[in-house]
């Protein structure tokens, strides 16, 4: 086992992730599903029976507590033992409640019927994070910003709070590091990209993951310096959504190979807070491809809204691009049930549920603003273009898309 730190690296499973903000691209709570899907990463509590009573300081953190780098905050509530922490190789038991400032309850282990399990390289980046600081006993209280925590199409970003209490460490397995880790050998191929790599094992057919599709695969990484810090025997990944080093690879690999990757840090973490810095060493053994819809394309006037988009006062500008049997319009105290897809003027796709494969239903009184603003201008059936000012999308917020964003919409049904 490698030697346990007691600064732990902040990595978690979505650190993997490139795109950050990709918000179909991952699943389990380091991959940030809504927390109502969080079984694999959401959970924490000060004590079991009081865990569904919200703390008194959800909103605002109290003095003492410490924020990280990353913006994580956390508080001590109850010391723990030892000086033995988990790392992502690792599983925890623990008990958790979570909330949303407001107080609402997210999630408890109570609710689930006792202390849960979960692996580190499993959870949402905050809990990861959080996690790693702690010892055997110990409580603590997390104050997870946004990007650490849910990213939910289409909703304004959202701190959430979570008490935790660490029960026990079920240690992982560590794989010694490859004897060429600290530098890219002679025999090995590079691309243009910078990518260095070498065919351990030989896969089987013709098909290759494209850029859309969603992968099955082994894989552990190494810094040069020989030291594990992430691996799996198995985990499935959007390729899209994933470090461009990673990216590039998968789609050159059939099901069954094995490769070794040198990835240059402009490929990897590009430099981030956290995960490790300079090149990365992965091994990856492609388990299995899932074809994936092809991603809807950018409109052609994806950049700037044309001289035909009607505005509204409040900057949001939009066209109708089919339209629909006309009616009822959704106020705003209103759900309903939609396909949407996002770009940045540049033409990169954000987020769509097309790539899902069946649409989303989402309240309109937590969804952005202009998302809020265009949908109570449809009616069933209508499909349109926005092009949303910053102060109606992201505001700014950290780790979210800045600047105008564009959205199609398709208003499928209103639930009210």
């Amino acid at each position: 086992m490698p030697t346990r730190r007691s600064t732990p690296r902040t990595l978690a499973l979505a650190a993997v992730i490139a795109g950050a903000w990709a918000f179909g691209a991952c699943r389990k709570p380091a991959e940030r599903a809504e927390p109502k899907e969080a079984a694999s990463a959401a959970p924490a509590a000060a004590s079991a029976p009081a865990a569904r009573t919200p703390p008194a300081d959800l909103e605002s953190p109290p003095a003492d507590a410490q924020k990280t780098k990353s913006g994580l905050i956390t508080k001590v509530l109850k010391p723990g033992t030892g000086e033995l922490r988990p790392t992502l190789h690792d599983s925890v038991r623990v008990r958790y409640a979570g909330w949303k400032t407001s107080g609402k309850l997210i999630d408890s282990s109570s609710k689930r019927g006792g202390p849960q399990t979960f692996q580190l390289r499993a959870v949402i980046p905050g809990w990861a994070e959080g996690l790693q600081q702690m010892r055997v006993g110990e409580r603590r209280r997390l104050w997870i910003p946004h990007q650490l925590g849910y990213l939910r199409p289409g909703r304004p970003p959202s701190t959430v709070v979570f008490d935790i209490e660490l029960l026990e460490i079920m240690e992982g397995e560590a794989r010694a590091a490859p004897p060429d880790v600290a530098a890219v050998p002679a025999d090995a191929t590079r691309s243009d990209s910078g990518l260095a790599y070498k065919v351990l094992a030989a896969g089987v057919g013709e098909q290759r993951p494209r850029a859309w599709d969603r992968v099955a695969l082994g894989y552990a990484g190494w810094t040069p310096d020989g030291e594990m810090f992430e691996v799996s025997s198995s985990a499935t990944f959007d390729v899209s959504a994933v470090m461009p080093g990673w990216s590039e690879a998968l789609q050159r690999m059939t099901v069954g190979e094995r490769v070794r990757l040198w990835i240059p840090e402009a490929l990897a973490y590009q430099g981030r807070s956290g995960p490790p810095r300079g090149m990365v060493v992965f091994e990856l053994e492609l388990r299995s491809i899932e074809r994936r819809p092809e991603p809807p394309s950018a409109p052609a006037d994806v950049a700037a809204a044309p001289k035909n988009a009607k505005r509204t006062p409040s900057g949001l500008a939009y066209r109708l691009v089919t339209k629909g049997s006309g009616g009822e319009r959704p106020g705003d105290g209103a759900r309903v049930r939609l396909h949407y897809s996002g770009w940045k003027p540049d033409g990169t796709l954000l987020e769509s549920s097309l790539l899902q494969g069946k649409p989303r239903t989402v309240p309109l009184r937590s969804v952005m603003p202009g998302w809020r603003e265009g949908l109570q201008l449809m009616s069933v059936g209508d499909r349109a273009l926005f092009w949303i000012p910053e102060p109606l999308a992201y505001a700014g917020a950290a780790g979210a898309p800045a600047g105008m964003l564009v959205y199609e919409l398709e208003l499928i049904e209103i639930l009210n």
